[in-house]
């Protein structure tokens, strides 16, 4: 058993103005590139089993342009396209590429750009075949690094969080870095909607660091989210511009190369990959007068924050469940008619795919899953990692049990019942054959 890797890195940069998806009521188009998008490809073989990662700076990707990309990869390369990993780093300051039933009811958000989706697809496909062409002899290995610092849960900095992050350093016979792969739970949203410049966010940053700091400028870094459907840079950052992303970043990108240079490398280790298809139950909408009633209480909970001058985390918290009420209305309305399930349909079923690196497995679910989900699969499987956004999309978070009790923004705009978070749970644990 022999392991060989390539790596690739295409820039997915829009060529014309974008409107940038994240933050509702605001009509946000680019008005310029502070930071490069990329597509970043890893490709591995154990001489059995090809796979490729691709990890790609947008907010979502769609399972139809997953299984157009997959296809395309497939004809190119011979890699089968259930082994082929395609996630979303989830920045708000990029392009919008998937259409929410949630912001139907949001005037000034438009529909995704049909041709920059294309252009998406593309350099995920490129990225994929550049990095099949560069095959060659390889050794990795993974560490931990620690990621305290860059934010909390995002509803309560003390509550669960798991900033471990998996961070996989590739590189080849001769020494030289190949590629280095990590995830990190944590929303990548230190830039708001007062900003309109095309970025990556903290991810792109941390890249960039590791890149200056570690492996150097041509090596490709792929980052995946975790499970960060409620961690947010919100308790920890000091302001939302970019020389603030730029140092969350830096955070990040700090501890990874100390983990980097901790890492031992083997070259003979094996590679699996298996996958499941599930359906999921969708959510039970209220009425839209309960949703029309919640959303004033959750405008009167705002209004009585600002009048007394509450902390601004907790004003910014109360806006974004005011906006979680807004959404729930709209989806309410949408039940009414029976669009809610046709919406949940073209998500289904949602795909749950496991990679298997000799020890160590990076489990691809879809969706905006909260950290709950990705603490739990660590405490059933050691060495597993959950990676979120993988291979399509949810129409919102999936939240815990607790949180539809609770209520709030992320309970609010999603499209699928709680459960469904224990459904992809589960069916993750009996993949990798696991308690």
């Amino acid at each position: 058993m022999s392991l060989r890797a390539g790596a690739a890195e295409v820039d997915i940069t829009p060529h014309e103005s974008q409107f940038l998806f994240g933050y509702p009521h605001v009509e946000r188009y680019s008005t310029g590139v502070h930071d490069p998008l990329f597509s970043s490809a890893l490709v591995l073989s154990d001489g059995k089993t090809t796979v490729a990662w691709t990890a790609n700076d947008v907010i979502f990707v769609d399972k139809t342009l997953v299984a157009s990309a997959r296809a395309r990869i497939a004809e190119a390369t011979g890699i089968p396209g259930k082994n082929v990993f395609i996630t979303a780093t989830h920045t708000h300051s990029g392009p919008h590429t998937v259409d929410h039933l949630s912001n139907e009811g949001d005037p000034v958000v438009p529909k995704a750009d049909p041709v920059y989706r294309r252009q998406l697809e593309d350099g995920i496909v490129r990225s994929a075949c550049e990095a099949f062409a560069r095959l060659s002899s390889a050794r990795l290995g993974l560490a931990i690094a620690d990621a305290t610092g860059i934010g909390t849960n995002r509803r309560d900095p003390n509550g669960p969080a798991d900033l471990e992050v998996p961070v996989l350093r590739v590189d080849s016979a001769a020494g030289a870095p190949i590629a280095c792969m990590l995830v990190c739970s944590m929303h990548p949203t230190v830039l708001h909607e007062d900003s309109t410049e095309i970025s990556a966010d903290f991810p792109g940053f941390a890249r960039d660091y590791i890149k200056r700091h570690s492996l150097g400028r041509s090596t490709p870094i792929l980052y995946h989210s975790g499970p960060a459907g409620n961690q947010s840079p919100r308790h920890v950052t000091k302001a939302n511009t970019f020389g603030e992303a730029e140092r969350i970043g830096a955070v990040l990108g700090r501890s990874v190369v100390t983990a980097l240079d901790s890492v031992g490398l083997r070259g003979d280790i094996p590679i699996s990959v298996a996958s499941a298809m599930k359906d999921l139950p969708v959510r039970e909408f209220p009425t839209v007068e309960e949703a029309e009633r919640y959303l004033q209480a959750a405008d009167d909970r705002l209004g009585a924050l600002r009048e007394s001058n509450a902390p601004g985390r907790r004003i910014r918290t109360a806006e974004v469940d005011l906006f979680g009420a807004e959404e729930t209305l709209t989806l309410a309305r949408a039940a009414a008619l029976g669009r809610a399930a046709a919406a949940a349909r073209r998500c289904l079923p949602a795909e749950i795919m496991a990679v298997s690196i000799g020890p160590w497995s990076f489990v691809g679910f879809p969706g905006e899953l909260f950290v709950e989900y990705g603490l739990e699969l660590k405490s059933r499987c050691p060495g597993a990692y959950a990676v979120s956004l993988a291979n399509g999309e949810l129409q919102g978070y999936i939240v815990t049990a607790e949180a539809a009790r609770s209520g709030g923004y992320e309970a609010s705009n999603a499209l699928f019942h709680h459960s469904s978070g224990e459904i992809l749970l589960d069916c993750a644990v009996e993949l990798l054959g696991c308690r």
